[in-house]
């Protein structure tokens, strides 16, 4: 071969190795970084003046498969903050079979009580697709709807009754209220947003003299659409949690997430941010989730995480 030809052969070939050399470097750092689960901690002045805190354990995204005991035993170990309360905001299952490892892990936590809406993956088990096909997704809902998508329907009945026999609360489109102390925590919630099943159920009635009784009011949604976002702040919420974004799962250090899955602007797809409709703000709890979709099994630069939340009193 010309020497002139085989240069630029050479210095292709050296490029197209080092970039697959990169590449698989990446994803073997991302399979490694899936199951480095850690606990963020979080306080907000929330509480009515003089109340004592209120410890959340905040759980999203678990995506649970059969066989995965490293995250099994880490959710079983998360009993050891004895949390006041467990949110539990959906994509709990990623396979058929995963109820019963599901309900194992989370047996120690459903000693506490707990309150929980669903996500499409736990009505529905994720497709075979590209995946870094997120990374060019619409901001959009999932185009349902409000139908069933066309992909295999999870035991989701038999989880909400585990989750039902623990006395652990469902929140789809309901609300309902919880004593604690001399506290009342008023919750609300919706079905799942990205499959456009939610329709807001507002607050607990309580008795005549209930808004001058201490409480707060805690809103729930699986996925975190703007419109749901809105309509839980103008509806007077104290603070509100979600998951769904997986913290943008693949994220550059020093900018962080590429996407959200959803209109959620992308700065806010993890952590503890103020969000803001008309005139109001409210405090929103995003979780970076546990899990992920066993077709994009990888996380980079976005840890998987549980959300230990204080809420504390306000000041005066």
């Amino acid at each position: 071969m010309h020497e002139a030809l085989a240069q630029p052969l050479r210095r292709t070939a050296l490029t197209v190795g080092a970039a697959a050399a990169a590449g698989g470097a990446a994803l073997a750092y991302g399979l490694w970084e899936r199951q480095q689960f850690t606990v963020r901690h979080e306080s907000v002045p929330v509480l009515p003046p003089g109340s004592s805190p209120v410890k959340i354990l905040h759980l999203s995204d678990i995506h649970m498969l059969p066989g995965q005991r490293r995250k099994q035993d880490w959710l079983r170990s998360l009993a050891r903050w004895e949390p006041h309360l467990v949110v539990n905001t959906g994509d709990n299952l990623g396979h058929r079979d995963a109820v019963d490892p599901l309900l194992h892990a989370l047996g120690p936590l459903m000693e506490f009580p707990g309150v929980y809406v669903p996500g499409s993956n736990c009505y529905f088990a994720p497709k075979m697709k590209n995946p870094l096909g997120y990374l060019t997704a619409a901001a959009s809902p999932s185009p349902t709807g409000g139908r069933k998508p066309a992909t295999k329907e999870l035991d989701w009945r038999r989880m909400h009754a585990g989750f039902g026999a623990a006395g652990w609360i469902n929140l789809s489109n309901r609300h309902q209220s919880l004593p604690m102390g001399r506290l009342r925590l008023d919750f609300t919630g919706v079905d799942d947003p990205h499959l456009e099943y939610d329709s807001f159920a507002g607050w607990p009635n309580g008795s005549a003299s209930g808004g001058a009784a201490p409480h707060v009011r805690i809103a729930l949604a699986h996925a975190p659409y703007q419109r749901v976002l809105d309509q839980f702040t103008d509806a007077g919420a104290d603070i509100i949690f979600a998951g769904h974004t997986h913290g943008g799962q693949v994220c550059v250090p020093g900018y962080g997430a590429l996407v959200s899955n959803c209109d959620l602007p992308t700065w806010r797809a993890s952590g503890l941010t103020m969000w803001e409709h008309n005139g109001r703000e409210v405090p929103l709890e995003v979780s970076a989730g546990i899990g992920t979709s066993r077709f994009a099994p990888f996380r980079i630069a976005c840890r998987p995480e549980a959300v230990l939340l204080s809420l504390t009193a306000r000041e005066n």
